[in-house]
């Protein structure tokens, strides 16, 4: 059933159609946006519940049996169905579900549960996403004006954006956590060495850091508490140190890793490297800010001549043509 346009259409579609589409698009995005405005939680309450939980798992013993924990954590009726869903169809292996669970560490997100969810995700859109495709494309016919192979090459690429989609929403927080547990970095290594000259221990120094750049930074002020209270509950502190590198997906969060390990393990002054990792961090901020400025004239090539340069070519040589147009007419 092919239905017949019933306004101006653009490459066969109807252009009035994709407009109320689009207005609808709109204005449900102005609605989220006044319910996210009005509906503003503070996030420090979240970070400190999970805080609290970690704390009540290392007193239970939770991190010395990995046995013990699954039993003790695996509540969710949901997580465990699609744990045996996935288990059944063979579509989860280890590895996978270990690598799945550590970025989601790395995102911040502390339920490991949802790794089930996320790999289950992976085979269900692309099942969903190409059944809507087919009965778009071929049963109704919505767009009878494409060919065969745009056809092929829109429902190839839902599949694909599918099948991606859950790994670029988790690489895509990843990445956001870590940019904002770089920008804080250099401040923390700056309150560790006050911390540490003013002969606090280490997990002491960890918590005070944790309380002061809490609301500034809550990312990193959520990972130092964490390494915080791993540093007075677990029985070896280079496993804490370990974690906070694992949980935390930067090269300069391993560097401080590595030296804190160095540190503990043979007396060397905690206060002078850390000074030393805070210089070469701010030099580092420093060089990524000019190489962002280094490559400003470049990017603005492409928008100084699509928008600005017709521009300034109207305004100076439109009257100038508006008057040698008026002579010829004249003449």
């Amino acid at each position: 059933m092919n239905p017949q346009a019933s306004g101006p259409t653009l490459l066969g579609i109807d252009v009035i159609w994709v407009a109320t589409l689009l207005s609808a698009v709109a204005a449900m995005a102005v609605m989220l946006a006044i319910y996210a405005a009005t509906t503003v939680k503070d996030p420090m309450a979240r970070r400190v519940k999970a805080l609290n939980d970690r704390r009540e798992q290392l007193k239970a013993g939770i991190v010395a049996s990995t046995n013990k924990r699954k039993k003790l954590t695996n509540k969710n009726q949901a997580a465990d169905r699609v744990r045996s869903l996935l288990t059944s169809f063979k579509m989860v292996q280890d590895d996978q579900l270990k690598r799945t669970q550590l970025r989601l560490m790395q995102a911040g997100i502390r339920a490991k549960d949802l790794a089930f969810f996320i790999i289950l995700a992976r085979f269900v859109m692309p099942v969903v996403m190409g059944v809507v495709g087919v009965l778009v494309l071929y049963v109704m016919d919505m767009f009878p004006a494409w060919s065969p192979l745009r056809r092929y090459i829109t429902l190839a690429g839902m599949l694909v954006f599918a099948y991606k989609a859950p790994d670029i929403w988790l690489t895509n927080k990843v990445k956001k956590r870590s940019d904002a547990v770089r920008k804080g970095l250099p401040d923390a290594l700056d309150l560790l060495v006050i911390c540490a000259e003013a002969g606090l221990t280490v997990d002491a120094a960890f918590n005070r850091v944790s309380k002061e750049l809490g609301k500034a930074y809550p990312e990193l002020g959520d990972e130092f508490g964490l390494t915080a209270i791993e540093l007075g509950f677990l029985n070896e502190r280079r496993q804490a140190f370990e974690n906070l590198a694992d949980r935390v997906d930067l090269e300069a969060v391993r560097g401080v890793v590595t030296t804190m390990i160095q540190t503990e393990k043979y007396g060397t002054p905690l206060a002078s490297a850390l000074r030393v990792l805070s210089a070469e961090f701010r030099n580092d901020r420093m060089m990524r800010a000019e190489e962002k400025a280094a490559r400003l004239p470049a990017i603005m090539t492409v928008p100084l001549i699509l928008f600005i340069l017709p521009t300034l070519f109207v305004v100076i040589l439109g009257p100038a043509a508006c008057s040698i147009s008026d002579n010829f007419i004249s003449k």
